[in-house]
């Protein structure tokens, strides 16, 4: 066993638990990782590994029992907003009723510091460019709507069992650490910038553009892209100030910067030498025109400044992590692409 005080980390061998629990090795915890490897993987845990669902009560109990966790960091979630939209029963049980298991077993092992994985997605289709938290929230798909929600429990247990909470809602992950040991690496991948890099690496013959109809500049949608490091950085931070005895709350984790996905294909193009092939296709219900962070709370509270999140370094990080992960496949002729 361990001396560093223990932390248990719910879905730390996913793409941004893991470079959380690097994070904590770094600062001398040490990371209990606890994970049923539904999208995790075992080549990513850094620290203890414990394999278990959240449903699994009794998988808690012994975690809990079996190594001093001081606090808890919560990642483990379902997190595709098109796969919520068409089976809201698996979002809300993996991550509603998955995070009351959790905070049930907290109680009982007498466990009061929580950091929980949010999403900018519980303030919708905000009419907004730039959110701040006291924006209201108002999500539009069953993924935010389980995140909020989640936020609602964990405000109502800070004021009635005294549970230390923060809910970092955070933008669009992205990047991958220096080291290019870990990325964000999905059988099923859907998020914009790994899925462009592997139609560049041949592995996704039908990459499209999902809606460039939208109100914004170049007619596609808008997002804050932040480096997954400096989200590691930013758990980090809200774990020393809930031990050091503050209460917690709700704070954005972004940089204020939108680029859309054109940029974002551009941006890609520069790194690689290669225009990204794609498809222009209808757009997916749930997605917001504009999401972008308005970071100040998180600046003033949590002193967090982003270090990684330009956008040079998390295209060039997150190449690196794929040339690594997804070796380049040989030009399939039969693929079509019409690029737009």
């Amino acid at each position: 066993m361990s001396d560093h005080p223990a932390v248990l980390v719910t879905g730390g061998a996913g793409y941004i638990g893991s470079h959380c629990c690097r994070a904590l090795t770094t600062a001398g915890y040490h990371p209990v990782v606890f994970d049923n490897f539904s999208t995790g993987h075992r080549h990513f845990v850094t620290g203890t590994l414990v394999t278990g669902d959240l449903a699994d009560k009794a998988a808690l109990a012994r975690a809990f029992a079996q190594h001093p966790i001081v606090a808890v960091m919560h990642f483990a979630a379902s997190s595709l907003v098109g796969e919520s939209v068409a089976d809201p029963q698996k979002y809300y049980l993996n991550n509603l009723a998955g995070t009351l298991s959790l905070l049930e077993a907290m109680r009982e092992a007498g466990c009061h510091h929580l950091v929980f994985s949010s999403t900018g997605a519980v303030y919708g289709n905000a009419d907004s460019k730039s959110l701040p938290e006291n924006y209201a929230c108002a999500p539009i798909n069953p993924y935010g709507a389980s995140k909020w929600m989640i936020e609602r429990v964990l405000a109502d247990y800070r004021g009635a069992y005294g549970l230390g909470s923060f809910a970092l809602r955070y933008f669009n992950a992205s990047g991958a650490d220096a080291s290019g040991d870990i990325g964000e690496f999905r059988d099923n991948e859907t998020h914009l910038i790994p899925r462009a890099m592997m139609a560049l690496q041949g592995h996704v013959s039908d990459f499209a553009v999902f809606g460039d109809d939208y109100d914004t500049p170049d007619g596609t949608a808008i997002r804050d892209y932040i480096h997954v490091t400096d989200l590691a950085t930013a758990h980090l931070q809200a774990l020393q100030l809930l031990l050091q005895g503050h209460r917690g709350g709700a704070f954005n984790l972004g940089t204020g910067t939108g680029f859309s996905v054109r940029e974002i294909l551009g941006a890609i193009a520069a790194e690689t030498g290669r225009a990204v092939p794609h498809l222009v296709k209808p757009r997916r219900a749930g997605d917001p025109t504009y999401l972008v962070a308005d970071p100040t709370a998180a600046r003033e509270t949590l002193q967090f400044r982003t270090e990684h999140s330009d956008l040079a370094t998390i295209i060039r990080t997150a190449w690196a992590w794929h040339r690594k992960a997804h070796p380049l496949k040989p030009a399939d002729p039969a693929r079509e692409f019409r690029s737009s």
